[in-house]
């Protein structure tokens, strides 16, 4: 298993991981489109934004080729709490349906967390949707506590 910075050439896969969280979305299908290049640009530009990828050189099919199996994007946000230290928040996390069960998702989490405390992070955090109870459960197993209550207000143009 190899854990890195996406790059250009893994954004199909991130996205079949993110577009189908049930089954095993063909990358080549994906359609990608100009938002995703802006939002991809951004990210990677932005050093306090990274999109990690977890991959191993063969899908469960035994497939040659590195296969991205599992995303999560991290934000670094700067703040005056917990005494000045930065929080990193966790985003799009994705492991990929036929490789769940094998502890990725965990280890993908655990190296997250390693990344962000070697940055100086004092706090890790991220939001779920309240319809994904088996999400739940797996944070709650990795020592997540539900602390706070999340809100959002989407936006029209």
């Amino acid at each position: 298993m190899i854990f890195r910075e996406a790059t250009r050439q893994d954004l199909p896969a991130v996205l079949a991981l993110l577009a189908d969280e049930d089954s095993v979305a063909d990358p080549a299908r994906v359609v990608i489109g100009e938002a995703h290049e802006r939002a991809f640009a951004a990210i990677e530009a932005d050093p306090r934004n990274e999109l990690l990828v977890l991959t191993d050189e063969a899908d469960a099919a035994g497939k040659a080729g590195e296969v991205v199996l599992g995303c999560l994007q991290l934000t670094y946000i700067p703040g005056l709490g917990q005494n000045g230290q930065e929080r990193a928040l966790v985003e799009a996390v994705r492991i990929r349906a036929d490789r769940r069960g094998a502890g990725l998702g965990a280890e993908l989490m655990r190296l997250a967390a390693e990344r962000a405390r070697a940055r100086g992070c004092g706090l890790v955090q991220l939001t779920s949707n309240k319809r994904r109870t088996a999400a739940h459960r797996f944070y709650e197993r990795l020592g997540f506590a539900r602390s706070h209550e999340g809100f959002k207000l989407h936006l029209e143009p």
